[in-house]
């Protein structure tokens, strides 16, 4: 087990649910007491967002950072910089955080900031992923974790799900199924992130 503590961060936009899904492996798989790890945070830019409240309960430091606050979006990027830094992080997880990030914050934690993307990239990156794949006549969609780089959605793989597209699929039904897959996925893809790093 490393020494020095193994600090995540997450960031939210919403109602939370990949981070929910992080937080409660993290409590039931201790990995405190396996790799000196522990969510140290969730971070928001939206002062409302229902994950919030989903995190506190959890019993989760909570932040907030309302990007409107800021004239642009490197002044918001630095002082979210500031903000995750004071704890530390070993790494900083995106879980629907609804915001295109700067290329010096990326920079600024390069190989310690994933994300989850909801297709099999590097299928269909960017948005409408489910009805995109639907409309391709594709027989997979799923999710993919992966390392973030300044190109959008295009950074290092490290897990992939799939799902099959079903007959009479929606984009909402494809969503549930594959939101599904994310909540397993995204909590293995940070264990074995830590495990290798210990």
């Amino acid at each position: 087990m490393s020494s020095k503590p193994n600090n995540i961060v997450i960031l939210i936009s919403g109602a939370g649910s990949n981070m929910a899904a992080i937080v409660r492996a993290a409590q039931e798989q201790d990995w405190q007491g396996a790799f000196g790890a522990r969510i140290a945070a969730v971070i928001s830019n939206r002062p409302h967002a229902a994950g919030l409240q989903v995190a506190q309960a959890m019993g989760v430091i909570t932040g907030v950072l309302d990007h409107q606050s800021f004239d642009s979006r490197e002044a918001f990027d630095t002082a979210l910089m500031q903000q995750i830094d004071s704890y530390q992080p070993a790494l900083v997880v995106l879980a629907g955080f609804m915001r295109i990030l700067t290329p010096g914050f990326v920079q600024h934690y390069a190989g310690r900031l994933i994300n989850i993307h909801p297709s099999l990239l590097p299928a269909f990156p960017g948005l409408h992923t489910h009805q995109r794949a639907i409309d391709a006549g594709c027989a997979e969609a799923g999710c993919t974790v992966h390392q973030v780089t300044a190109e959008l959605d295009h950074g290092p793989l490290l897990a992939q799900a799939a799902v099959p597209v079903l007959p009479g699929d929606s984009a909402d039904t494809l969503a549930a199924r594959v939101q599904a897959q994310e909540h397993l996925l995204y909590p293995q893809a940070i264990h074995d992130w830590l495990r290798a790093a210990a």
